[in-house]
Parts: structure tokens; C-alpha cells; sequence
């Protein structure tokens, strides 16, 4: 006997975009924390990317099969981060966001204070949010 066909409620499908909408705001906060952390080594700003861009192509000129494959990969990677560069991402206001929405989000997916605080989400943040280490 095949089982019963079952309709969806309306409240079911609100709920459902409700916590998709949630988990998108919760990730765009999460990627933004993570590529703003500081990398090691020197930082690289617009005009060190764009001298090293320009070095490329010279080497591209004369380079072997490999290296310039290499070459161009890296030139693919210096113009992303260029370009990321230039579009600035709010950080203010996706940390706005997930604090509006993070407590919900992390109590339908029993998320804790202590994991957000591993992944490096600040403890400032999760109080605007209203999680403490306590719940």
C-alpha cells in the first residue's frame, strides 16, 4: 500500500524560507569573517597586485608551456582578489544580520557559543545576538 500523499502547510513552507533565508545570512557573515582575517606575511594592497599582474605578462612573453600555465592561474587568482578588493564587502551590515537572525538559526541547528566562537565569530557579536556560553 503506498503511503499517504501528504500536503504541505503554508506555515510549513513559511517556516522552510524562513530558515533558508537565515542560513544565507548566517553564511554571508561566516565568508566574510572568514576572508577578512588577516593572512600572514606581508599585505598585499592594490598597487602590489597590479605590479605583479604586470610582471606576468612580461614573463608570460618568454615563459615554457608549464610556467605559463602557472603564470595564468596565478594572474586568475591576483585579479579576483583585486576585484574583491574593490567591492568592498559590508561587514557591518552582514554582522547586523546575523545578529538579528543567529540566535534562532542556532538553536534549530543546536549550535552552541563555544562553536561559533571556534570558527571565530566575536564574542561582542554573539551577545548582540543574544547567545551566551550559558544556553
Amino acid at each position: 500500500m503506498a503511503a499517504k500523499k501528504t500536503q504541505m502547510t503554508e506555515d510549513h513552507k513559511q517556516a522552510l524560507a524562513v530558515g533558508r533565508a537565515e542560513g544565507r545570512l548566517v553564511r554571508a557573515y561566516l565568508e566574510a569573517l572568514e576572508s577578512s582575517r588577516p593572512k600572514r606575511g606581508r599585505k598585499r594592497t592594490k598597487d602590489s597586485i597590479s605590479r605583479r599582474l604586470e610582471r606576468i605578462d612580461e614573463e608570460l612573453e618568454t615563459a615554457d608551456p608549464l610556467k605559463r600555465l602557472q603564470l595564468t592561474q596565478e594572474r586568475l587568482d591576483l585579479s579576483e582578489e583585486l576585484e574583491q578588493m574593490d567591492s568592498g564587502v559590508d561587514l557591518a551590515r552582514l554582522e547586523a544580520d546575523f545578529a538579528r537572525v543567529a540566535k534562532g538559526y542556532a538553536e534549530r541547528k543546536g549550535i552552541t557559543y563555544a562553536a561559533f566562537r571556534q570558527i571565530g565569530v566575536p564574542a561582542a557579536v554573539l551577545k548582540k545576538a543574544g547567545i551566551s556560553r550559558a544556553a
